[in-house]
């Protein structure tokens, strides 16, 4: 059984950092690892990974220390219930819009008596050799992650009101889909209504996270670190691009100098 460093460390006030990953690469989310990155962010909303892949994904975290946390593509209980088992330490849970549909996510994702998660044996479990059944469960719902994301004008409408379901830890916003949702009024705009949406979830005693951010602008990333937020997620595919044409540009100009 193993502890959520990630969720660890946010509780003890500290930033942790995730490379969001959309293809099965188990050395990539390795190399996270080694590299220092807390958590990795499993992309099955937009990525193709199966559920057997993801689980050997988390194998792969749990190697080198880097939490397993999923976005998965929808609601259902039948999804929260197979990622989780795969081991996922966390769920990101996209376009979550009112405290209904997050009371139904929390109630999906934690065994009871805070939840209804369907129980099981297997790997989330330790295979009970550790802790025994009930044992187990608790220990798995003190460690989730429970993480919808706040992504559409009415989900900011509404902060408040999910931020006061029991078992909503943090609330995730990102860029992308809530610049689509305002209509495309700006990257400005956008920045302006996230670091409000941190602020308001700090406000309210949960984690807040920050996403949609690039590689190419760390001072963005400590602006949302400043206004609260503790989780930061950054494209791995962006690192790898930012490195890559640092080294070809590097190589080309010294070419052209000598």
């Amino acid at each position: 059984m193993r502890i959520n460093t990630t969720r660890q460390k946010m509780e003890a006030g500290e930033v942790v950092l995730g490379g969001l990953v959309g293809d099965f690469s188990p050395d990539l989310v390795e190399l996270l690892g080694a590299l220092g990155y807390d958590f990795a962010f499993l992309d099955c909303e937009h990525g193709n990974m199966s559920l057997e892949q993801v689980e050997n994904m988390v194998r792969a975290c749990e190697t080198y220390g880097v939490t397993p946390i999923a976005r998965i593509p929808d609601h259902a209980d039948s999804t929260i219930l197979r990622y989780l088992d795969r081991g996922v330490q966390g769920i990101i849970v996209p376009h979550v819009n009112t405290a209904d549909e997050a009371r139904s996510i929390a109630l999906a994702a934690r065994f009871q008596p805070r939840g209804h998660r369907g129980a099981s044996g297997g790997r989330p479990h330790g295979y009970n050799v550790e802790l025994g059944r009930d044992q187990s469960m608790k220990f798995i719902n003190d460690q989730l992650l429970v993480i919808p994301m706040c992504e559409e004008v009415e989900a900011v409408t509404n902060l408040e009101d999910i931020l006061a379901v029991d078992g909503i830890d943090m609330v995730h916003c990102a860029a992308n889909d809530l610049g689509q949702s305002m209509g495309y009024p700006g990257d400005a705009e956008v920045r302006r209504v996230m670091l409000d949406v941190v602020k308001r979830v700090r406000a309210a005693g949960k984690f807040a996270g920050a996403g949609g951010n690039s590689p190419r602008d760390p001072d963005g990333v400590v602006e949302f670190i400043n206004a609260g937020a503790q989780f930061i997620t950054v494209p791995a595919l962006g690192l790898f691009r930012v490195a890559a044409e640092g080294f070809r540009d590097h190589v080309r100009g010294a070419i052209k100098a000598s």
